[in-house]
């Protein structure tokens, strides 16, 4: 099927917003396309970041009614151009408003709305998060999306910041969608640039996603509308400080991704237009699975019984214990440090070699944590295929333990991944020894052989500085976002990740949106995967040699956290760079790679 996307601005007056539409519409239909995804609030002008209307008469005013003109007019362009069409508007849920006090809040939703060729409304999905002002005018969703089978396939509908969290996308994914329509409307890259390809890739699905250009919000600031009509003020407006106009225009960045996260259409200008990519749903399972590339169901991976703890209090986690606080633990441990020293090293070397390597490495290092990949010293993980060969790394494993807790210094650690009673477990190793285990939580391939743990632990670890809390998953652990979140909620400052690249995509998306979407600090550390690369055909990315194919290296990651996640605080301080919440990154490189990290951050939550 052939996708396209739109990307434009809108106004204050509605029948303009439809013009509009039927423009863009029309422009798209010019590429013959099976689907075309408009942005996020195209009847109207709103920005969550401002309160956007200057009472409620306003929002209901510029409101849509269900069996309106509007609706009418775009079903209408999707008979014509004979293609699915996804509208997004704000939709009056109440039969009507009988009165004209401005501080009364109706029933208004954030709708997509999804045409069929035939010129039918076949599907609406609200909004599910809404983000700042937006819960002041506007009502979310009372129940998840539904999945929507066409010809071509399962299409999901997504709206706004839906996509900045997993949770949306997830549902979904696990009802059968394999292409997510997405609408938005932001001023900012950080869905465009990493949490969109995440959804994609972390469900093995398509994303279309459609974003404004342009001012969003009106010509007339805010605090004069409220001069003018000093009798509404009420708490809607409680906020002080409002962000400049100036920063609220639509980033655009509208982008077609592939599952495995590769970006197949995008347009790179902030500018009105439409961009599309021929894609086959198909490509989102194999026989109704979808697959990882070792072959590991992603579907079937899922624990769920796992991940019930997301939705019980933060103080009754399920399956969860505390890992007794260490003796050499002082008086400053109620202490979170600002900063801690992180390293990871990766040897190129194999069984007690590489073991040699590291404690060489260890005793000319004065990092507070050490983070190796995953049985760092077995380079093909596919020989451990019978007992003898499990039982020979087991007494690797035991080996390093030996061997690596006399050079460690006191408060600092060595995270990996061995093989300890027959089963694959992440550990950290202190000067005492092992001071604390993580059983692999979920299936894969490569390690088919062992027995899966129940619980996650969270590690209470001493620094010289202070404590800080810690967990660590290892396999394709970290590659479950359900799982990380379960840690997050349970307080913990640091995600370290023993684990082996499987895909690009794990380092380019996953784990970033994993460390912003939790305000986490991550450590990862991977051997070195090299994959190959297909460049993008792409017009505006300008790709001269269209059947160039080229080797890709993928390594770990330090992701650290900004210390300040606030956007009036970044504009204050003339450091807004078009992302609210960035990550902050530092590529494994060569056999050593340093960093520090900021766990205090990880406390602003």
């Amino acid at each position: 099927m052939r996708v396209a996307v739109s990307q434009f601005a809108s106004s204050i007056n509605t029948q303009e917003n439809l013009a509009t539409c039927i423009r863009m519409i029309n422009e798209a239909a010019v590429c013959e396309p099976s689907l075309i995804v408009l942005p996020e609030f195209c009847n109207t002008l709103f920005c969550h970041a401002q309160p956007g209307y200057v009472d409620h008469n306003q929002a209901w005013n510029e409101a849509l009614p269900a069996n309106g003109t509007f609706l009418q007019r775009i079903a209408q362009q999707a008979k014509q151009h004979d293609c699915y069409i996804v509208l997004n508007v704000t939709l009056r849920r109440d039969l009507l408003r009988d009165h004209q006090d401005g501080t009364i809040q109706s029933n208004i939703s954030v709708t997509s709305c999804l045409f069929s060729p035939s010129g039918d409304l076949i599907h609406q999905a609200d909004k599910q998060t809404l983000t700042g002002y937006e819960n002041n005018f506007f009502t979310s969703a009372k129940q998840v999306s539904e999945v929507i089978t066409t010809p071509f396939g399962k299409l999901g509908l997504l709206t706004g910041s839906d996509s900045m969290t997993f949770e949306a996308s997830r549902g979904l994914a696990l009802h059968g969608a394999q292409l997510l329509c997405h609408s938005i409307n932001s001023f900012v890259l950080d869905q465009s640039n990493l949490h969109g390809p995440a959804r994609a890739c972390e469900n093995k699905v398509f994303l279309a996603s459609a974003n404004k250009v342009g001012s969003l919000v009106p010509p007339v600031k805010i605090q004069e509308a409220l001069e003018e009509q000093p009798q509404e003020k009420s708490v809607i407006y409680s906020a002080e400080d409002l962000i400049p106009n100036e920063v609220l225009v639509g980033s655009g960045q509208s982008q077609i991704v592939s599952p495995n996260g590769k970006v197949l259409a995008k347009i790179t200008i902030n500018e009105e237009g439409f961009i599309f990519a021929d894609i086959d749903l198909a490509e989102c399972s194999i026989n109704n699975k979808k697959l990882r590339p070792d072959g590991t169901d992603l579907i079937k991976q899922r624990r769920p019984e796992l991940y019930q703890g997301l939705a019980a209090s933060i103080n009754q986690p399920l399956h969860l214990k505390k890992v007794p606080q260490h003796e050499d633990a002082h008086i400053q441990k109620n202490k979170v440090p600002v900063t801690a020293n992180v390293a990871i090293f990766a040897t190129y070397k194999s069984n007690e070699q590489a073991i040699e390597d590291v404690c060489h490495y260890i005793e000319n290092n004065l990092s507070d944590i050490i983070q190796l990949p995953e049985l760092f010293f077995i380079a093909d993980k596919t020989i451990l295929n019978n007992a003898e060969q499990i039982a020979a790394a087991a007494c690797l494993s035991q080996q390093l333990i030996n061997q690596v807790s006399p050079v460690l210094r006191p408060f600092q650690y060595v995270c990996t991944s061995l093989v300890i009673e027959g089963k694959h477990q992440a550990v950290l190793i202190s000067e005492h020894g092992v001071f604390a285990v993580q059983q692999q939580l979920h299936f894969c391939q490569r390690y088919q052989w062992t027995a899966l743990g129940n619980e996650v632990n969270i590690i209470e670890l001493p620094l010289e500085q202070g404590n800080i809390n810690v967990a660590m998953l290892t396999a394709d652990d970290a590659n479950i976002p359900e799982i990380v979140n379960v840690a997050a909620l349970n307080d913990i400052h640091v995600l370290l990740v023993p684990f082996e690249i499987q895909e690009p995509c794990e380092v380019e998306y996953s784990l970033l949106s994993r460390a912003t979407e939790n305000r986490i600090c991550i450590v990862a550390a991977s051997r070195e995967k090299s994959f190959v690369n297909d460049l993008p055909i792409d017009k505006d990315m300008k790709t001269k040699n269209k059947n160039k194919i080229k080797s890709q290296k993928s390594t770990g990651l330090i992701i650290n956290l900004t210390t300040d996640c606030t956007l009036l605080s970044q504009l204050k301080s003339n450091k807004f760079t078009g992302y609210i919440n960035p990550p902050l990154v530092k590529h494994q490189h060569g056999k050593i790679t340093k960093a520090v990290i900021h766990p205090i951050a990880a406390c602003k939550k």
